[in-house]
């Protein structure tokens, strides 16, 4: 059985062992028959001691193994070959894991509730007026890049494109959010449930509504510089063993919680009115904010 080595740190004597002329001619000799120490530092040509040195370095590394043996009135060590072959496993690139992706547009909500302030806006141009729930049914409301609520809720409902035989192990929503304060306020905390086919996945606190002297990155020219500009791109994370805010653990729903087997997948924004701090949301979609995206959605499957 040959040794089956790797790029584990605890093979370097091998290849310490292996890195010397020295060493790999004794390993040469030692092919050929069992020698003692003497005879080796004979034929390499070493002083005893030295020999010795290598001969301790290839023991270490398990290529060859000593005895004691009695000979010719003597104790002689006699050294020989304890392995035949090295088998040496390189590092390989991990497979990525596979994943469908979807992108949702801010604007393409199937169900709401909108309580002021509230409104929508293409990157061209403000839909109807400020805080007039009836616009987030105008027809115009799909090409929405932005939109902002003091309380209520908006859903999107999607295809699950998962095919026969694909298992979920992770899915990530992503997307830039914020508060919606009267203006602008940096210091302005809401919480944000976030829900999955009817299933809570957490409440996450958002600080604030940005903007004030700041534009957003992508935020259009004509927008306000008095009302929000952008917020902040947080990726949901829905495993195995939990859901995840970005790296900080929101609840314990797994992946087998949500029912991705269904033909389709709701999913929900809301502050809700018992909320411990009720201070609406801002969701901001490609040719708004700071990240020029709308909403994401990654699901890995194995």
């Amino acid at each position: 059985m040959p040794i089956k080595a790797n790029t584990d740190r605890k093979w370097l004597p091998l290849y310490e062992a292996l890195a010397s002329d020295v060493r790999l001619r004794a390993l040469e000799l030692l092919a050929e028959r069992p020698h003692n120490v003497k005879e080796l530092a004979e034929r390499l040509g070493l002083s005893a001691a030295i020999a010795t040195m290598h001969v301790r370095k290839l023991e270490q590394a398990e290529l060859i193994e000593t005895s004691r043996v009695r000979r010719d009135g003597g104790t002689h060590k006699m050294c020989a070959l304890k392995e035949a072959a090295i088998e040496i496993e390189l590092p390989s690139a991990q497979a990525s894991p596979s994943y469908r992706e979807q992108t949702i547009p801010v604007g393409h909500f199937t169900a709401f509730e909108a309580y002021p302030t509230c409104g929508l806006a293409t990157k061209e141009k403000q839909i109807g007026q400020y805080d007039d729930p009836r616009y987030f049914l105008d027809p115009e409301r799909v090409n929405a890049a932005i939109l902002w609520l003091g309380r209520g809720y908006v859903e999107y409902k999607t295809p699950n494109y998962l095919q026969p035989g694909q298992t979920p192990v992770e899915l990530r929503i992503s997307m830039e959010i914020a508060s919606e304060a009267p203006g602008v306020r940096d210091d302005w905390p809401s919480d944000i449930r976030f829900s999955l086919n009817g299933v809570t996945l957490g409440v996450w606190t958002s600080p604030g509504d940005y903007g004030g002297h700041t534009r957003g990155k992508y935020t259009p020219e004509w927008w306000s510089s008095g009302i929000n500009q952008y917020g902040l791109w947080k990726t949901i994370r829905v495993t195995r063993d939990g859901t995840y805010m970005d790296e900080e653990r929101l609840s314990d729903v797994t992946i087998s919680d949500v029912r991705l087997s269904e033909r389709f997948w709701t999913l929900r924004f809301a502050v809700d009115d018992d909320a411990a701090h009720v201070g609406g949301m801002t969701l901001y979609g490609a040719g708004f904010g700071n990240v020029d995206s709308d909403i994401q959605l990654r699901v890995y499957y194995e």
